[in-house]
């Protein structure tokens, strides 16, 4: 069962204060790297971070708590989570004998395999909304022998092991996308592809800000310029797909990434203010206590207590 728990994560402790602190991971000559939970030292807790890479990690046994942006999951059954690089995410084990897999793969393997790429976008396991999934038995048995194969391929050192890898990463995708029961787009139109191209440049935009690498546009004036269309055309774009114009996606997203630092750093109101665009505090407070209904010093203290 996923619920949100009474529990307080780790400050986020960073030598360089001015961003989330950065998980690297050394792929040697593969861009792909699966593990078995039980095999390798899996850490108690981790600190807030960001990856350069894409994670996706099955959890069979053992429980604890995973904190990804403001949400935060108690894990005490089967799951299986996609995490995109631009999260920021801690964890804490609360259980001995954690048991699953992990697989991490960089954002140059999606560059140099097409199909993974049209994979990935198409069933949006990685975009925030459906990235968290609750298994059955049948979906543990079946998912843990896609994975045994893939780690298989990694040891083996054979010619083509990182294309065979691949293969079987984008088959976990389809068979966790069978377990939601997605429904597939009949096709993709032009209208489609403006959307998906400005939630894609928003979400580069809003990845690792920080008071030394603010927002650069907010705006939908700027938004649009930079897709090369006017701001009429790409506001009714938006309302026709997703019911809401530009400035509210905008909006909503600015204070999804203000409550994740509020939750997960002890940065300033002001600094934390000013990496998503707004020069003044009082200003970013303002706007915070508008959409959120509390001000952003209320919101980290209920969110921590």
């Amino acid at each position: 069962m996923m619920k949100t728990p009474e529990f307080r994560t780790n400050s986020l402790q960073c030598d360089s204060p001015d961003k989330i602190p950065l998980t690297k991971e050394h792929f040697d000559a593969l861009s792909i790297r699966v593990y078995n939970r039980s095999d390798k030292d899996s850490r108690h807790s981790l600190s807030p971070h960001r990856r350069d890479f894409y994670k996706i990690l099955m959890v069979t046994e053992g429980q604890g708590m995973l904190t990804v942006g403001a949400g935060t999951y108690y894990i005490e059954e089967p799951m299986i989570i996609f995490l995109h690089p631009s999260d920021i995410i801690s964890w804490k084990g609360l259980s001995s004998g954690q048991e699953g897999y992990h697989c991490l793969f960089s954002k140059n393997l999606i560059d140099k395999h097409p199909l993974l790429k049209l994979t990935i976008e198409k069933y949006h396991l990685f975009d925030g909304q459906k990235n968290i999934i609750r298994l059955r038995y049948p979906d543990v048995t079946a998912l843990s022998t896609i994975f045994s194969s893939m780690q298989q391929e990694e040891l083996s050192g054979n010619r083509l092991n990182e294309d065979a890898m691949q293969t079987y990463l984008q088959l976990l995708l389809i068979q966790c996308a069978r377990i939601t029961d997605f429904k597939e787009p009949d096709h993709i139109s032009d209208d489609y592809r403006h959307v998906h191209t400005f939630f894609s440049l928003l979400e580069r935009e809003i990845t690792n800000v920080n008071y030394t690498n603010p927002i650069s546009m907010k705006t939908a004036k700027e938004f649009a310029a930079n897709l090369n269309v006017h701001p009429n055309y790409l506001n009714t774009l938006l309302k026709k797909h997703t019911g809401q114009n530009v400035s509210t996606h905008i909006r909503t997203r600015l204070l999804e990434e203000a409550k994740s630092l509020l939750l997960q750093t002890d940065w300033t109101l002001q600094d934390i203010g000013y990496c998503i665009g707004f020069a003044e505090q009082p200003n970013f407070s303002l706007f915070f206590k508008k959409n959120a209904g509390i001000t952003p010093a209320e919101y980290r203290r209920k969110i921590r207590n």
